[in-house]
């Protein structure tokens, strides 16, 4: 059968590049081996959440005193946790089939491979084999955990994320190695329903890609809820011939020796580009990612890739707005070109961190001449009033022209608050702007405000 648009992968970028096309009159097919909704639905975004909202009803009940509430000991039921999160996962993945046949869109379960020819081969589970036309096809087949040499993942000891969302028992000690948004995240999970945590880092702060005053302020946080946290440390070798693991860790005083129930390995992430026929079609690869022009056509016309597979930021909005982006171009369309330096980034630990833009570094490193706002939440009424007054909003300007150049912050509900910094420098809006937006009293965006004249040095409430 020929179709104009054929997508392979049905992750955030490619279900939403698929519903894009056909939403522009284009006969459109996906193909899929597993569950709609690729990792992000299934095993990554969503369900992870769930996990997490979990841990934080739990931490609120452990804590119900101090808001005048006496309900007793709270009880951990590990096995309920991760059945309502599979739950959720589905639901999720079932509205993607719901979408699927909304708009029209042919669904192909099955392995695929694409050809030359504008072809692909595609291996049903029967073991059948079909072959697919288009007039163009979108490669979207995600990313997996990467494996060090030394941490290979066997599923039972040492555990990437899948296994770390349905685990069949709570473990009693975890070390998590690599802590950038999956191991903070699953670090603070484990840590606030019982679990011992040790988080093991090797560069010289956790996660590693946010400001450094961000860095400092979970370090804190995560101390202070009892994770153990080693930075400047690596994993040299893991032995798991007994009960637990034994891990031998490097660090700047010398070897250490770790034991714990079960390793997760969170070292980040691996493109899937084997074996889908990339090379047969000749299509340029970089560095495990696929090289992509302006509108992610790849050197082969008719070709084109989105999401984890391109050298872009690994996150499921950026490969939804891909996708869009892609398909739009296809049609005829003039679709703007996306601003990387204006992509949000959210961490939904306790606190959450949100970040976009420069960090105070780069925007140095930049050439700017920066002003350099801050207002902590301890200095907030609403935060006083939730009882979640740890860290901040730090907002970096440009001191010449009051363009923001960044804003990242951390603390309570800051991954709702991030959107505001993205839409305010999409619109060009200057520092100057969002001093001067009255926003509503009391709530923690109040923070932006006050940040921003921080900036200034109008701040009042500091």
């Amino acid at each position: 059968m020929k179709y104009d648009i054929i997508v392979l992968g049905s992750g955030p970028g490619g279900y939403v590049a698929a519903i894009r096309a056909a939403q522009l009159g284009f006969k459109t097919a996906i193909v899929e081996k597993e569950n709609l909704g690729g990792v992000c639905l299934n095993w990554g975004c969503i369900p992870t959440k769930a996990l997490l909202k979990s841990a934080q009803v739990f931490d609120y009940i452990n804590h119900a005193e101090s808001y005048g509430i006496n309900i007793g000991e709270p009880l951990v039921e590990f096995d309920k946790m991760v059945e309502r999160s599979r739950g959720v996962a589905q639901s999720m993945s079932n509205g993607v089939e719901f979408l699927m046949r909304k708009n029209n869109i042919t669904v192909i379960k099955g392995y695929g491979k694409v050809l030359p020819g504008k072809k692909i081969e595609i291996t049903h589970e029967d073991g059948l084999v079909s072959v697919v036309d288009a007039d163009h096809i979108i490669i979207a087949t995600g990313a997996r955990a990467r494996q060090l040499p030394n941490l290979p993942i066997d599923g039972k000891k040492i555990i990437g994320y899948r296994q770390a969302m349905t685990l069949e028992k709570q473990p009693e000690s975890m070390i998590v190695v690599g802590s950038g948004a999956i191991g903070a995240e699953f670090a603070y999970f484990y840590n606030t329903i019982g679990t011992k945590v040790t988080i093991v880092e090797y560069l010289d702060r956790i996660v590693p890609l946010e400001d450094e005053d961000v860095s400092k302020q979970l370090t804190r946080a995560f101390k202070k809820s009892k994770i153990k946290v080693m930075t400047s440390s690596e994993l040299l070798s893991v032995d798991t011939s007994g009960d637990g693991v034994k891990a031998i860790i490097k660090t700047k005083k010398g070897e250490q020796e770790l034991t714990a129930d079960i390793v997760l390995s969170a070292v980040g992430i691996k493109s899937n580009i084997e074996n889908i026929g990339l090379e047969e079609v000749g299509i340029t690869v970089n560095r495990d990612k696929i090289v992509i022009n302006d509108f992610y056509e790849t050197n082969i016309p008719g070709y084109y890739a989105i999401g984890d597979v391109i050298a872009t930021p690994a996150l499921a909005h950026v490969a939804s707005a891909e996708g869009i982006t892609c398909v739009e171009k296809i049609a005829g369309l003039d679709p703007e070109m996306i601003n990387y330096n204006n992509i949000p980034g959210a961490i939904y630990t306790s606190p959450e961190i949100s970040s976009t833009g420069y960090n105070e570094k780069q925007a140095i490193e930049a050439g700017h001449d920066i002003l350099i706002g801050k207002f902590p939440f301890t200095a907030s009424g609403k935060a006083k009033a939730a009882g979640h007054t740890e860290g901040f909003v730090k907002i970096i300007i440009d001191k010449k022209y009051g363009e923001i150049l960044g804003a990242h912050m951390i603390g309570a509900n800051v991954t709702e608050m991030i959107a505001e910094i993205v839409v305010a420098r999409k619109a060009e809006a200057t520092g100057h702007t969002l001093l001067k937006s009255i926003h509503p009293h009391p709530t923690m965006s109040e923070a932006i405000m006050e940040a921003a004249a921080a900036a200034y040095d109008e701040v009042i409430h500091l």
